[in-house]
């Protein structure tokens, strides 16, 4: 039943449902040919995705920060991308919100004998990773082992994504020491085409380097897009200093050279590692 635009500014406290009924008549009302938002209305599944992928991103900023005040809004930004979805697959005859919810309700269920079924909750972590995947596997069939990872991941976590999927079947490293060794034949090869090759191959051979590296990092046990995001947070912070302590000399960066913010880069380094007050 649709809401009338007094009970969407009111804050609902009718059933646990008031929230999600609320939200979803809101983009209903938004995506309304007649009286919606032209922005809104114009949107497809396509211009949208990109949004999908920001927020989901936001929501591991957030948690990485441990922005607890913050999550709320971004978990919110992320179910509006579901709602947006799926209003536009309901204009389109496609499928609704319950059915995605019913979707993920059954995936659930089915993935989870050990709680809802007659399967033995005694058992590690670990283990009943290897049986979500084999459920997985199951589901898809007799598909190739490396289709249904997702395309628009990001690139090192989809690397890793295929690389687990590889490794099922047998195909992988024993051990780090045959990751580095392949790291370091990829090392030299991405030098030689630096110096020899064109363009293309320069880059070909980067994206080789970077798929080892993301392969030792899950032979470590070390989600490489977390460590990533850990190091571009430190990066910003230490050039953060550098920019603070060259104002207080009355500069700026451009002002500078490589020596001079190099020292202070070591500087920033240093401060990072004494003990916090």
């Amino acid at each position: 039943m649709a809401l009338a635009s007094d009970d969407l500014v009111r804050d609902p406290d009718g059933g646990p449902n008031g929230q999600i009924t609320r939200l979803r008549e809101i983009m209903r009302r938004l995506r309304d040919r007649t009286t919606g938002c032209p922005w809104d209305i114009e949107q497809t599944f396509a211009t949208i995705a990109p949004y999908t992928i920001e927020e989901a991103h936001e929501v591991a900023d957030a948690i990485d920060r441990e922005a607890w005040g913050e999550l709320p809004g971004e978990l919110g930004d992320l179910l509006l991308q579901v709602v947006f979805h799926s209003q536009m697959a309901e204009e389109a005859g496609l499928f609704g919100f319950d059915d995605v919810a019913r979707a993920i309700s059954d995936k659930m269920l089915a993935r989870h004998p050990h709680v809802f079924g007659q399967e033995s909750r005694d058992k590690s972590a670990a283990q009943q990773t290897v049986d979500w995947e084999k459920l997985k596997a199951a589901e898809r069939g007799k598909a190739r082992v490396l289709d249904g990872v997702a395309l628009g991941l990001p690139a090192l976590t989809r690397a890793v994504k295929l690389q687990k999927r590889a490794a099922r079947v047998g195909f992988d490293w024993p051990s780090t020491d045959q990751v580095l060794d392949k790291m370091r034949e990829e090392m030299a090869e991405l030098v030689e085409a630096r110096d020899t090759l064109t363009s293309v191959e320069v880059i070909e051979e980067m994206g080789d380097l970077l798929f080892v590296m993301a392969n030792l990092a899950r032979h470590m046990g070390v989600d490489p897009e977390a460590a990533l995001r850990g190091s571009n947070a430190k990066f910003m912070r230490r050039f953060a200093k550098i920019e603070d302590w060259l104002a207080e000399a009355g500069k700026t960066p451009d002002q500078s050279d490589l020596a001079e913010m190099d020292a202070l880069w070591n500087r920033a380094r240093a401060a990072d590692k004494l003990p916090e007050d």
